[in-house]
């Protein structure tokens, strides 16, 4: 058990996806010259779109695709592992993909993909803002835990945070650091980001690293940004507020270990 480092990349993604790809392409360098071992990508980094049904035009197989061999090439010439963000992924239902989360290790191959199991089905009230994932995307419903040389991760996307007991089920099944894309809006960000973020970590004892999407996009979104590293005691480990840019972090688990064994509330979960 050995300390390793983690980045996450926040940026505000456009339709371009030629654009967006290259920003990620020059975060995810920089991630690799800070030491990162693993890099996290936000929701939809590859395009955040002007309209839902314009992920369907960009839809891939999983394992085959434009993004998937980008990232797929990164993840070689950097030699880093990348939590890649959400990909719109084919389903079985017609005009409906999947929202799915793929993890690449640093020679380029995908060893594990997690597809958001929550949609954001929501009216916000203060903004008029209406959102529908499920008119496009198709819910997962599996809980995903990476094995990966240097720890187990567990994955969840944006709207999921607002379901602890999916942070339980992954604590369950093992897991030191919770990866965590996401998009979250300016208004529910502003009023309930950081809380969540810190109660999951807190609750779980666990570290959570999520990298989001900040700032004004082209369909007029206003998403809240405030990517953030914290540790297992709730703590902010680095934080970035909008725009685009990197955060980065030791992730030290033999400290997280002692913490456990301290303070094992997570031997003492009841059952009802």
């Amino acid at each position: 058990m050995k300390n390793f480092n983690i980045s996450c990349i926040q940026i505000a993604s456009g339709p371009n996806i030629g654009a967006n790809l290259l920003e990620i392409s020059k975060h995810i360098s920089k991630s690799k010259d800070m030491g990162a071992d693993i890099v996290v990508l936000p929701e939809n980094f590859a395009m955040m779109a002007e309209k839902d049904n314009m992920y369907l035009d960009i839809k891939e197989e999983l394992g085959i695709g434009r993004i998937q061999d980008y990232i797929s090439k990164e993840a070689q010439k950097n030699d880093i592992w990348i939590i890649a963000g959400t990909i719109p992924i084919k389903s079985r239902k017609k005009n409906k993909v999947y929202a799915t989360c793929i993890v690449f290790n640093n020679n380029g191959k995908i060893v594990s993909s997690y597809s958001k199991i929550h949609l954001f089905d929501v009216n916000i009230l203060e903004t008029k803002e209406k959102y529908r994932e499920s008119d496009i995307f198709t819910n997962g419903d599996s809980p995903i835990v990476v094995e990966t040389p240097f720890c187990n991760i567990g994955l969840a996307i944006c709207y999921d945070l607002r379901f602890p007991e999916l942070f339980r089920k992954l604590s369950d099944m093992g897991i030191d650091i919770i990866c965590l894309p996401a998009a979250f809006t300016s208004i529910t960000g502003k009023a309930h980001w950081e809380y969540l973020i810190k109660s999951r970590a807190i609750e779980n004892l666990v570290y959570v690293a999520a990298s989001a999407q900040g700032g004004y996009h082209v369909s007029g979104r206003e998403t809240h940004g405030n990517s953030i590293i914290v540790n297992p005691w709730g703590e902010t480990l680095d934080t970035i507020k909008n725009g685009s840019g990197v955060i980065f972090s030791s992730i030290d688990l033999k400290s997280q270990d002692k913490l456990r064994k301290n303070f094992p509330c997570l031997d003492h979960k009841k059952v009802f």
